[in-house]
């Protein structure tokens, strides 16, 4: 998954963009509503002049990449809880699309949050729906079967969270196969049983790179 820095202007009509900065101690999940809209179309639609909301957002991901449109050290208006309100004073935003490979979307949108709980010391407890700060029915593509969907979507970032916590033991070694002059492994799954399949991979590819030497 890509991640692009796209951020709008502090300028922006309808003061998407109200330019105050924020210590964020939690992380909010939105879904777009929009079967057809992509991150782009999302990012290009906060800075169109028929948007006249007052209402904007941090990040939006879909299957093939995240886009960062505030910076998340500035506030932005997404939780629905008012001027003064901890969703939107206190937490970072995650718009998730609803167009394309729903199961790659989801799972990129989980990659994603766990990476910004982990680089924010935080446990899945941080982690909020929209509708958790104002009520509304959001993120949409969760809250249907009595919100079963979002507990599983939960569960998988609590997952992909545990797998970027690696052993102090293992902390050089894996610095040393993830490094761009090494590349043996994208350090992906360090927790998981090793398979035939991934050990001859490895061993291939450290192969390969003796030769290079």
């Amino acid at each position: 998954m890509l991640y692009q820095i796209q951020h709008i202007p502090k300028d922006t009509a309808y003061n998407k963009r109200p330019g105050v900065a924020m210590e964020p101690s939690y992380l909010t999940i939105h879904s777009t509503g929009n079967p057809s809209s992509t991150a782009i179309n999302e990012r290009n639609w906060l800075t169109n002049p028929e948007n006249t909301k007052t209402a904007s957002w941090h990040i939006v991901v879909d299957e093939n990449v995240a886009i960062e449109a505030i910076p998340t050290s500035e506030m932005a208006w997404h939780a629905g809880d008012g001027k003064n309100g901890k969703g939107n004073r206190e937490s970072i935003s995650i718009e998730i699309c609803e167009s394309g490979n729903r199961k790659k979307t989801v799972g990129n949108a989980a990659k994603l949050a766990a990476k910004i709980l982990y680089e924010n010391g935080w446990g899945v407890e941080r982690l909020k729906r929209h509708y958790d700060w104002s009520g509304k029915h959001c993120p949409k593509i969760f809250s249907d079967n009595n919100w079963e969907e979002w507990y599983r979507f939960k569960d998988i970032v609590s997952y992909e969270l545990e797998q970027l916590f690696i052993s102090p033991w293992a902390k050089d070694a894996v610095d040393w196969a993830t490094s761009p002059d090494v590349n043996i492994t994208d350090g992906s799954l360090l927790k998981e049983p090793l398979t035939l399949e991934r050990m001859l991979t490895i061993l291939h590819r450290y192969d390969k790179l003796r030769y290079k030497k």
